[in-house]
């Protein structure tokens, strides 16, 4: 994510950058999945989800602000924040009354089969535009509505049931007793302060040496 950001301050606004958005996206919900089948299966309680759930909105409001203040055109309206927010409160159902992992399984595939699909069209309203309806001449850096990606985070929990059953490991994982292991298990722990704070500091730099376009590109 924070190398896909960085080659994205450099080379855009070249449309081939967008071709990495995709697979990166869709390993960081997936993963994200099998985190909250994690924490349910841990402690089954929906005032952690709710706590989690304002956190996340409170920051992607946050961004929407910024982004709004700093890039006008483009700016954020539901980027992987807004996504992340909504959803934990979304999620918690499919965790507590599904216990059946082909149950996430298939509406995962349904959801991400009919997001695709809407993906194709174009609508004259914007107020659906959280669950995948866009609307016409709608542009923005960072956008994962409902569909197709809730499908996703479902494949996430199915993922998670099969290789965390009740929230433990069924397999085994034998890693070498190195700095940088320790280094990626710490930014493991801490990827939301990292995804927060990564991209302005990578701006930053680069625009101090010259090596980005963005900010200028979206200067009025």
């Amino acid at each position: 994510m924070v190398a896909y950001h960085f080659a994205f301050d450099i080379f855009f606004p070249s449309p081939n950058i967008y071709l990495f958005a995709i697979p990166i996206a869709f390993l960081f919900i997936l993963i994200s999945g099998i985190c909250l089948h994690l924490s349910y299966s841990r402690r089954r309680s929906f005032y952690r989800f709710l706590r989690r759930g304002i956190k996340l909105i409170i920051l992607a409001s946050m961004i929407t602000l910024l982004s709004f203040l700093f890039l006008k055109k483009g700016f954020i309206v539901f980027g992987i924040l807004h996504f992340f927010g909504l959803t934990s409160f979304l999620i918690y159902p499919f965790l507590k009354y599904f216990e059946n992992k082909l149950v996430h399984l298939l509406l995962g595939i349904s959801i991400i089969l009919v997001g695709i699909w809407i993906w194709n069209l174009r609508f004259e309203f914007s107020y659906l535009l959280w669950l995948g309806f866009i609307p016409k001449n709608f542009f923005s850096f960072d956008y994962f509505p409902i569909f197709p990606w809730f499908g996703v985070l479902l494949l996430g929990v199915f993922l998670g049931k099969i290789f965390y059953p009740k929230g433990k490991r069924n397999f085994k994982i034998n890693l070498p007793n190195l700095k940088l292991v320790k280094v990626l298990s710490f930014l493991g722990k801490h990827s939301l302060v990292i995804y927060f704070i990564h991209q302005p500091i990578i701006i930053l730099i680069l625009n101090l040496i010259g090596l980005t376009n963005v900010v200028s590109f979206f200067k009025l």
